[in-house]
């Protein structure tokens, strides 16, 4: 893929069969440009609105998608059926999102802990990054980060699961 902007016109749609989920769909030719659906990452833009990360899935026929929220719908004041212009850019982040500081902290003060992390797949890193990510208050996202990090010590190297990280064992 290359490293520019690709420009093209979409719909917002929904897929029932996921719980009613809304995307976008991307054309088998710009799925085509941007070199396959190969679990890359991207920064999408609607409307012209911030852009914000993302993935591609498949959609069939050599087309992709991409989620929208029921938040991002109403921040960018769109909706089912609405055409939309789509901005799509390659995410060269490490992870794919931004790391929030107290996840950094927390594997600057112990190495084992950051050793760990970097060792289990980029979903699972991505899942526990969003987790921490998803509150707005610092000594909840502290917390938050303690305890999946503990968890995932916990786990037997090459077991970590998702569960035994988000539940425990």
């Amino acid at each position: 893929m290359s490293d520019k902007k690709i420009s093209f016109a979409s719909r917002i749609g929904k897929l029932d069969y996921l719980m009613g989920v809304h995307y976008v769909e991307v054309p088998a030719n710009i799925v085509k440009k941007l070199g396959g659906l190969n679990k890359q990452r991207l920064f999408c833009s609607i409307n012209k609105h911030p852009k914000f990360q993302c993935g591609m899935m498949a959609l069939g026929e050599g087309k992709g998608y991409i989620t929208v929220s029921k938040k991002k719908l109403n921040q960018f004041s769109i909706a089912l059926g609405d055409v939309i212009k789509v901005i799509l850019e390659p995410d060269n982040s490490e992870f794919g999102m931004e790391v929030p500081e107290e996840l950094i902290e927390i594997f600057a003060q112990d190495p084992e802990a950051e050793k760990r992390f970097m060792n289990i797949s980029p979903g699972k890193q991505r899942n526990i990054i969003y987790y921490v990510s998803g509150v707005k208050n610092s000594d909840k996202r502290i917390e938050r980060a303690l305890k999946l990090i503990n968890n995932l010590k916990a786990c037997p190297e090459g077991k970590e699961t998702a569960r035994r990280i988000f539940v425990g064992s």
